[in-house]
């Protein structure tokens, strides 16, 4: 099947090496030339687990390319998938600015039977817009369908994501336009509902607003865990065994983040209003996240003050695990405000530093290892849990210390272990501990 991607983030970029390497020859369309020959020679615009063996295998076998010309594109494809960024505007309501102009050239350029799949993450109503937007802009009428085909992937396992997927949302206005897009997907042989578009776009965002409040629910037990003298790690535990509410993103730290959860809760709350419902449990889940990193840079004060003067280094950077993605990441708020009050900083993640660059004030000092970042440090704050700070050698870390205090912001170690090791350590929703007298 011919088909089009336009957009190469994370959602195009994926979906289009997955859907050349189900046989299917893509067309991935993007604006940025610089990106398109880039993506040509084989350099990939994002980190992602899998993702540039993929796409160098496919573009090798000629079932995957990549093009500035829209137009050209539209008219060799059977399916165009519209994959651009929706971003927040600052009043939570969604910029659809880009999606308006790949459905203008849609319309320019069609010139026979299409079908327009909005993978995008959109609020309710986007699907008719789309299809108003093809129709205003067509030189003759042509038929078409406009249908939703939310993604549900995650950044750092979105390979594995895309392959085997929970289930695969069609949202089209007749069986007949479905069954295109169940053939596409019908290899993964992987469980299927078909709605009309409005649900199909409430899917993704009702979604993504609940893991929202789960994330932030146990951030808020997290507190009151601290004021009493519980352990919030315990408590989920007993929470997650119950099967009404299982353990996922049910761990207390500093908050959601990435290009995803924070401006699809936005966007709802905004959607809500306009409809003429306050969703005031979503806006409070709003808050609690907003107050997470600043609550994290409190804990550090509380113990370390006054922080003028004192040598902090921060271990991880990017928004989650797995990737090198610094939008909406906790690691940007905990250093600015480590650094207007007084501190320096130093700082290491496995592969987001390069992006980090670009986000972070020019102050801080980038390393080279956790060890080198450690070294005379005052403390470390741990912001995103890689796998590999799980297996530092713990007692290597606090030999090059000043002061062995750890504050784990995502609740990676365990406290009677670093008492043991001789650390003063600080984490989300417990006791704090102190070293073992020797």
């Amino acid at each position: 099947m011919n088909i089009c991607v336009v957009g190469t983030g994370y959602v195009g970029l994926v979906t289009g090496a997955v859907f050349a390497d189900l046989g299917n020859d893509v067309l991935c369309v993007d604006n940025d030339a610089a990106k398109v020959e880039s993506l040509r020679a084989g350099q990939m615009p994002i980190y992602e687990p899998g993702l540039e063996e993929m796409v160098a295998r496919n573009v090798a076998d000629g079932r995957l390319s990549f093009t500035t010309d829209l137009t050209a594109a539209v008219r060799r494809s059977v399916i165009v998938f519209i994959t651009v960024g929706t971003p927040p505007k600052p009043d939570g309501q969604t910029d659809l600015s880009a999606v308006e102009d790949v459905a203008r050239v849609i319309g320019q350029a069609m010139e026979r039977y299409t079908v327009v799949a909005n993978k995008s993450t959109v609020p309710i109503g986007t699907g008719e817009f789309v299809r108003e937007v093809i129709e205003k802009h067509q030189l003759y009428p042509i038929p078409f369908d406009v249908v939703s085909n939310p993604e549900f992937l995650r950044e750092g396992s979105a390979i594995e994501d895309t392959l085997r997927p929970d289930r695969i949302v069609i949202g089209a206005p007749t069986q007949q336009v479905a069954m295109t897009l169940l053939e596409l997907y019908a290899p993964l042989e992987r469980p299927m509902i078909i709605t009309d578009v409005p649900s199909a776009e409430m899917i993704k965002y009702a979604s993504n607003a609940f893991l929202s409040t789960k994330i932030s629910f146990i951030n808020a037990i997290a507190n009151i865990c601290e004021l009493g003298g519980a352990d919030v790690t315990q408590v989920m535990k007993g929470m997650g065994l119950d099967a009404r509410i299982g353990s996922a993103f049910l761990s207390a730290g500093l908050g959601y983040g990435g290009s995803c959860f924070p401006k699809d809760t936005d966007s709802l709350v905004h959607t809500a209003s306009g409809l003429g419902y306050d969703f005031a449990l979503l806006r409070s889940v709003v808050e609690i996240n907003r107050d997470r990193a600043s609550h994290f840079v409190d804990l550090i004060t509380k113990a370390l003050n006054p922080l003028a003067g004192r040598a902090i280094a921060v271990l991880g950077l990017a928004f989650k695990p797995n990737t090198d993605d610094m939008r909406e990441a906790k690691s940007v708020e905990v250093i600015e405000r480590l650094l207007e009050l007084g501190a320096s900083v130093r700082v290491y993640d496995p592969v987001a530093m390069t992006a980090a660059r670009r986000m972070l004030p020019a102050a801080v000092t980038y390393c080279e290892s956790p060890y080198e970042a450690a070294t005379g440090a005052d403390a470390v704050a741990l912001v995103t849990e890689w796998n590999e700070f799980k297996f530092l050698n713990l007692e290597r870390l606090r030999a090059a210390m000043r002061r062995p205090v750890v504050f784990d912001g995502r609740n990676l170690w365990e406290p009677e272990r670093m008492r043991r090791l001789g650390f003063e350590y600080h984490s989300i929703g417990r006791r704090s501990v102190l070293p073992t007298q020797s």
